[in-house]
């Protein structure tokens, strides 16, 4: 078989090469920078405020929003899924201020806990796309599932029973600890079995003539990575937010933009003025300054409202006053997040609607 025939038989979304820019380097870029400046990563408790915003307001926020251009953006769909994207904000609104009344850690506790399962599903995803095109046996699929899963479930198990992390999700205490060495121990030995199932696996389809899933092995190679080192490995801040919101954030966006430009060429007469300017020639610009701009204005009410922690930054919002009542803060925390609440919950539908529903 030719080169040009293996590559042919690669389950890339879009492309060879804006897959491995924005898909699969992220982990591999993020950990090459981590490890360039071990000590301003490895246990930092700080984070310049420059590097913050980057990170967490044009990716990790940003990020977000794009979840728009599948849903209320989209005429089509709006109009479809109505009823879903209608109820699931109004669901997860109420439930945050059922939550936040109760205790205001439950409901960053529980928000955690929903983001976590998110990021985790969005590795499984991947994926899952670039194995969609592979002829093998259940058993095949079922290691390279628990291989996904073993490479976020470990790291998050560890955080919970392993050696007290400097980094939190959210805010402090968000998630719940129980120290056990032993317990610890057990994860980590059966995290390694599954690596060496994982690459036995892969010798025997090389072996078998199967070739070689360059993308999906990417893909989990990136995971193991990123999630080992960013909260077992290292134990800081800095490294754990960049490993986890760049590896996250921008394949995300990406994937968002690939799936929306595919629909589209195939339907540009039928879309909105909004949807031909973003992806028409040039639009990406527009795609990732709407995103940014939605994030800069989320967390200025956030800094505004809640923390106010960078009015230099977010000075538009420095005159709002710091709520501090409890019943308006059981209002107000819930509203703020619910961009990010309804995130986590719609992922978990837009990519499951039918083509005739993609239009």
């Amino acid at each position: 078989m030719s080169r040009a025939e293996i590559k042919l038989k690669q389950p890339w979304i879009n492309t060879a090469l804006s897959d491995s820019v924005f898909i699969l380097s992220p982990p591999f870029l993020s950990l090459l920078l981590v490890f360039i400046f071990p000590e301003q990563f490895k246990v930092t408790t700080t984070m310049p405020v420059e590097y913050w915003v980057l990170l967490v307001v044009f990716i990790d926020v940003a990020h977000v929003y794009s979840t728009l251009y599948r849903t209320y953006f989209n005429a089509g769909r709006l109009r479809k899924q109505h009823t879903l994207l209608t109820v699931v904000p109004l669901l997860c609104y109420v439930s945050g201020v059922m939550l936040y009344h109760v205790d205001g850690l439950l409901f960053w506790r529980v928000l955690a806990y929903l983001a976590v399962f998110h990021f985790i599903r969005q590795q499984y995803g991947f994926m899952r796309l670039y194995s969609r095109t592979e002829n093998v046996t259940k058993i095949v699929r079922f290691i390279d599932v628990v291989a996904i899963y073993a490479a976020t479930l470990f790291p998050m198990l560890y955080w919970h029973f392993g050696e007290s992390r400097n980094f939190n999700w959210f805010v402090a205490d968000d998630f719940l600890y129980f120290p056990s060495k032993n317990l610890a121990a057990l994860c980590g030995a059966l995290y390694f079995v599954v690596i060496l199932v994982y690459v036995a696996k892969e010798i025997w389809l090389l072996i078998k003539g199967q070739g070689f899933n360059i993308p999906r092995n990417m893909l989990i190679l990136g995971t193991f990575l990123s999630w080992y080192f960013g909260i077992v490995y290292f134990n800081g801040d800095m490294a754990f937010t960049t490993l986890n919101v760049i590896s996250h954030g921008i394949p995300y966006m990406a994937l968002i933009w690939f799936f929306e430009r595919k629909s589209y060429t195939q339907n540009a007469p039928r879309k909105s003025m909004l949807i031909r300017a973003t992806f028409g020639k040039y639009g990406v610009l527009l795609f990732i300054l709407i995103l940014v701009l939605l994030a800069y204005i989320e967390e200025g009410l956030w800094d505004g409202f809640i923390w106010k922690e960078h009015a230099d930054v977010f000075s538009l919002f420095a005159s709002l006053p710091k709520v501090i009542d409890m019943s308006m803060l059981t209002l107000l925390v819930p509203l703020l997040a619910l961009p990010q609440s309804t995130h986590y919950v719609l992922d978990g539908f837009i990519w499951k609607l039918k083509s005739s529903e993609e239009k």
